[in-house]
């Protein structure tokens, strides 16, 4: 199926979950705003839609979040098994990772949800993100509620949980992380569910015989890590870092040669590439929601706008790929074209005294197709 006609039928799935007229109209707003991909999804920012309205959409009107993610869901599905190849399971690299949507000042209703993690104050995202072949998915989100709470690791293995029996049948999955999920709980818990991981992992972790990582033997070699019960396979590479030179370790759960194990453990810098085009394109760190639902909201339509942005990617069926502002904007006049139509029309109506001043005059008649 047309990828454009797989946007379009998911955003029509989701106006369908609107249980009013006027909720439809604030979704569409909405998702106009963060497909104008300039960063700038905030309610204040809507052309033909009060600030208040869209904020009331976000924070107090009764509409089916639950549906909406798992509407989603569904849409993804179908494009991922509809890939199946004929032969070996492909891969799905499932990355993980915990990134800070900064913030400062105080947030009454979201007591809780604030704190403050490697020196960044904000909310603590822990993001599931998928990869096949040339597709790039958002999967999930959990928040990071503090040091009494769930790990992040923690999290992570929830997130992983939710992908559902039918996609890990169909693919073989691995797990990418960085060494802040290199935890004994992750690691086993990976294999729990069946998957292979390669995590980064500190260079001071003890090996069972009390030996530390970085004084280990052969790059690539099979070691027993303390705590865990079988064994891993891990390598080392230089990362060039403030004018000098790092040396990281890498883990993976499966026999791998040392040249692979860096290899995927360097894939997981992949999703960095996403926090930087979610926040700066889709507003992801832009939230000023005043409640957790809000906030919640806010966040699942940013990352359905990437996700329909980068389905705009790879409509194009070109070598090289347009810039995200390109995307956003092909897949917003194909999913959403009255919307374009209504804000370009009011836009001539807000200039109208421009462009009388200068002698132009703009006339809007329909027509019939």
């Amino acid at each position: 199926m047309n990828i454009t006609i797989r946007a379009r039928r998911l955003v029509y799935g989701l106006l369908e979950l609107m249980p009013s007229p006027y909720q439809r109209s604030s979704l569409k707003a909405m998702l106009a705003l963060f497909l104008c991909a300039q960063g700038l999804a905030l309610p204040e920012h809507a052309s033909h839609k009060s600030a208040s309205a869209l904020s009331r959409f976000l924070n107090l009107y009764d509409w089916p979040t639950t549906s909406v993610i798992r509407a989603l869901r569904r849409e993804i599905l179908t494009v991922l098994l509809d890939r199946r190849k004929v032969g070996r399971r492909p891969i799905l690299r499932a990355i993980v990772d915990l990134t800070p949507l900064q913030k400062s000042g105080e947030f009454e209703g979201l007591e809780g949800l604030i704190h403050i993690l490697n020196k960044k104050r904000g909310l603590q995202l822990v993001v599931l993100y998928l990869e096949v072949d040339d597709w790039r998915i958002p999967w999930g989100f959990r928040v990071w509620r503090g040091k009494d709470s769930a790990s992040p690791a923690t999290l992570a293995l929830k997130l992983l949980r939710t992908l559902p029996e039918v996609l890990t049948a169909r693919y073989r999955v691995m797990v990418l992380a960085d060494s802040g999920f290199g935890s004994v709980e992750f690691v086993e818990g990976v294999r729990r569910l069946g998957h292979h991981a390669v995590v980064g992992v500190r260079r001071d972790r003890r090996l069972a015989d009390g030996t530390r990582l970085d004084q280990a033997g052969s790059r690539g070699e099979r070691v027993f890590l303390e705590g865990l019960a079988a064994p891993v396979y891990v390598a080392a590479y230089w990362l060039k870092r403030d004018g000098g030179r790092e040396k990281r370790f890498v883990l993976a759960t499966k026999a791998l040669s040392p040249a692979h194990i860096v290899r995927w453990g360097k894939r997981r810098w992949r999703i960095e590439g996403f926090f930087k085009t979610a926040k700066g394109r889709f507003s992801l760190d832009r939230f000023g929601q005043g409640s957790r639902l809000g906030v919640y909201r806010y966040l699942l339509l940013s990352l359905i706008a990437y996700l329909l942005a980068h389905w705009g990617y790879l409509s194009q069926g070109r070598e090289v790929l347009p810039r995200w502002g390109a995307a956003a904007r092909t897949i917003l006049e194909e999913v959403l074209p009255q919307t374009v139509i209504e804000g370009l029309l009011a836009e001539i109506e807000e200039r109208s005294a421009l462009l009388r001043g200068h002698g132009i005059e703009v006339r809007v008649d329909g027509c019939k197709i």
